[in-house]
């Protein structure tokens, strides 16, 4: 199967949502953190039908998929037809807050129209994977993160070449989690009194972390976020105070039922232990 595509994880910190009626106009401002394990996605072309099959870890997934709503996208845009099959070989908690749906939407895009040769920019690929995205509300701005890679500020909101970002300039940093379990996205960014509490926690976070570009801001921020929104649950809050102790600060992965740290120390505790990816997406 190829080509292969690595599209990093991503963790966002604090955000705040931005709605319009053209998807490629909407998405969330905010902060997040690239990780530097993600999504691997290789695809076979089967030149005699037009379907697309997606599997994830091996397992066929069926009914309504980001990955395949992404490549419907990608036929309406460029016309092409030639059957598709889609292996996504995911090494982060799905559905926890790791931006894995945004991975795997941008590598199927990615990778198909490098195989097919088709007449498709690098934003563009990410303007269709992003619009998938908003679409299915499976996410808002992971996308363009991690397109980026680093510590992200995401500035304006949408796909790659009308989103902007900045990147926070860090020291040597781990990434420290622990998942509890899943998080629908759906169910929170299509809560008007929760995008409420969002939007008015996450107003004027970037202006202050822009006067603070650092690490350790980007955590107070995000820990503020967490509480004053009341997203946090309660089965979360032992292991957020535990995992504070000998970082910069500790919070919940936006949107997911974990945990994360920034940490010197790549021993100062969670359950698993990431770097940070500064390279953003690319073909392996």
């Amino acid at each position: 199967m190829k080509p292969t595509v690595f599209v990093p994880a991503h963790i966002t910190g604090f955000f705040e949502v931005v709605r319009a009626d053209d998807p490629l106009r909407t998405g969330s401002r905010g902060a997040g953190v690239v990780l530097d394990r993600g999504v691997e996605t290789s695809i076979k072309v089967m030149r005699s039908e037009d379907r697309t099959v997606v599997r994830v870890n091996g397992e066929r997934e069926h009914g309504e998929s980001v990955s395949l709503r992404s490549l419907e996208i990608l036929r309406e845009i460029t016309g092409f037809m030639d059957g598709v099959s889609i292996h996504h070989r995911v090494d982060v908690p799905i559905g926890c807050g790791f931006g894995a749906s945004a991975a795997c939407a941008l590598g199927s895009v990615l990778a198909v129209v490098r195989e097919l040769e088709l007449p498709v920019t690098v934003n563009s690929a990410g303007s269709v994977a992003h619009r998938a995205e908003v679409e299915l509300g499976t996410g808002l701005g992971d996308l363009i993160a991690e397109m980026t890679g680093g510590i992200v500020i995401r500035t304006r909101e949408g796909p790659p070449g009308y989103g902007r970002t900045d990147r926070i300039i860090d020291r040597d940093l781990y990434v420290l989690t622990e998942t509890l379990g899943e998080l629908d996205t759906a169910s929170v960014i299509g809560d008007e009194a929760k995008v409420g509490a969002i939007n008015r926690m996450g107003a004027g976070m970037i202006r202050r972390l822009l006067r603070e570009p650092t690490p350790g801001m980007f955590m107070k921020l995000s820990r503020e976020f967490a509480t004053g929104t009341s997203l946090i649950t309660p089965e979360l809050r032992e292991p957020m105070e535990a995992l504070s102790e000998g970082t910069l600060g500790a919070s919940m992965a936006m949107l997911g039922n974990t945990v994360f740290a920034l940490s010197a120390d790549p021993d100062a505790g969670g359950d698993e232990v990431y770097g940070i990816d500064f390279s953003g997406a690319r073909f392996l």
